[in-house]
Formats: structure tokens, sequence, C-alpha cells
């Protein structure tokens, strides 16, 4: 890397390699906070995570490439201003642009989950055999909360009336949406009930189609990974145990999206920041290495 670090670019890539006509990747931070019900701080994650991209390595030592190389661009923040409805429309508006860009791959960083309801739906209707990968602490299929259906507790009710959704590391289940879970459209696998990472992917690839859209809330890894996050919850998924799922899924799937969202800026430490930032690079790096192979 050149000692030019762009701490506004992911990886501080520098203009001439985060073009997004050459770009296999696309980095798109959507600071949307008006929900939240908890923790504060979702709106700060973005831009956190991208500063703290740029003191990762470029070489990536599981896959052992530079993935940056592929190349990586950084895209504007979403103008998340004013009411839901307009920022809804802004995230819609970015995500048809990015579309056009079909060697792509786009990497969506919230903000928190409320945006996975606008920015999923392009995909899904685009791709009538998408269905998605929901990797989440909690399995926000409320259909409102505190009066808005446009909630980070109601994230995957719109979607999960459309296409599949399978949802894994869930530990928190409210009475309203109980109805939801394994009905429908929608496979939920418990946490508790599903520690064998081994015994759970090959599931888990049954229920998804060839499409995947990917939404991460940080707060399906365990605390000791993701501390800073809004609703915390004990006994997620530590760090290879998700990595083996997410590559498993990546290397049998195509990904259309990825969106990684609830993460917070916590000024005590840049755990959150970092694990995230070094999560979204690696997997950028099973995909690259994915294409690679097809070449």
């Amino acid at each position: 890397m050149s000692d030019n670090v762009q701490t506004d670019k992911f990886m501080g890539l520098e203009s001439k390699n985060s073009s997004l006509a050459r770009c296999k990747f696309a980095v798109v931070p959507v600071p949307f906070e008006k929900t939240v019900c908890y923790g504060h701080g979702t709106a700060k994650g973005p831009a956190a995570i991208i500063e703290a991209s740029t003191q990762i390595e470029l070489w990536d030592e599981e896959t052992k490439t530079e993935t940056w190389e592929e190349g990586i661009a950084t895209l504007p923040a979403v103008n998340c201003a004013g009411t839901t409805n307009k920022a809804f429309k802004e995230m819609d508006k970015a995500v048809r642009q990015i579309m056009q860009h079909k060697q792509c791959t786009p990497f969506y960083i919230g903000g928190e989950h409320t945006v996975t309801q606008a920015l999923a739906q392009p995909y899904i209707e685009a791709h009538p055999d998408l269905s998605i990968l929901h990797f989440d602490a909690h399995a926000d299929l409320r259909e409102t909360f505190e009066g808005t259906p446009k909630s980070h507790a109601c994230a995957l009710f719109p979607a999960s009336r459309q296409v599949p959704v399978v949802q894994v590391g869930i530990r928190s289940v409210a009475s309203e949406e109980k109805q939801y879970i394994n009905a429908g459209k929608v496979t939920t696998f418990l946490m508790h009930e599903n520690r064998d990472i081994k015994k759970l992917i090959p599931q888990v690839l049954k229920k998804l189609t060839k499409k995947v859209y990917i939404t991460i809330d940080v707060d399906g890894f365990d605390p000791s990974v993701i501390p800073a996050t809004g609703t915390p919850q004990p006994g997620g998924f530590m760090w290879y145990e998700a990595l083996d799922l997410f590559r498993a899924v990546i290397e049998k799937k195509e990904i259309v999206a990825v969106d990684v969202v609830e993460a917070c800026q916590r000024k005590a430490d840049p755990i959150t920041e970092f694990n995230t930032a070094k999560l979204i690079y690696r997997l950028m790096g099973y995909l690259a290495v994915k294409g690679q192979k097809k070449k």
C-alpha cells in the first residue's frame, strides 16, 4: 500500500485502485439510525469501519490473496437525512445504480438493520429465485414495532413474505414474532439447537436457493467477538464458526449482495469496527478466490 492512505476509502486504497468501473467490489456506507431502542451509535458505524479497515493487512492470510487487487470502490455515503421514507428512496436509488455494474459485488455497511428492507427489495425484484441468508441474534420478524413497520425489529418481515429467508444465530424471539419462525418462507435455526457448525452448514445450504442476498447483523456473533452493537445477546457465533458458514455459502451459491449492519463505534476500544472491517475483507477474499477458480 502507498503511504498515501485514504482513511475514507475501504482498506485505504488510492483512487486508482478504487474506480467503480474496474472494481469487483463496492463498499456503500448507509448511516441510517432512526429506530434504535437501546444502544446507539450505528450511524457512526460505517465511517468507523472504513477507517479501521486501513489498519488491516492487504494480504489475506487465510485466502493467501491480495484481495484489494480485484478493485474495491468506496462510494459516497447514502444520504439518510430527513424522513425514513426519504432515506429509503435514497437507498433504493443507490442500489439500482450499483446493480448496473454487474461485475461488482456490493457490500452495504449500516446503520441499523432497518436498511435491509430498502437494500434487499431491488434484488428481490430482479431475481425471482433469490433467497436471503439472515445472520443475527434476533428474528427481526415483527410486522410493526413502536408504531412503524420500518424498524430494525421488522427488518426481515417484508422479505419473508416474498422469498425464502434462512435465519442463523437466532437466540432472541419476541412473543409476537414466534408465529413466523419456521413457518411460511422462513427457516429459523435457533442457536441453542444448532451449535454443531458442521451439521448446520449442509442444512443451511439445502434451504438456500442458487442466488443469495446475505444480511449480517453483527450481533449474530458472540459479544466477545463484536462487543459494540445495539442489543447484544450471549452465546453467538465465534469468529471461525461464522467464517466456516460464510465460506461454504459463498462457495456454493451466487451472492448478489451483502449488507453488514448494527456495528456501533465505542470510544473505549476499536474492536468492533476493526473486526467488522476484517470480516468484510475476508468475505471479499472468499468471493475473489471463487472468481479466480472460474477463470
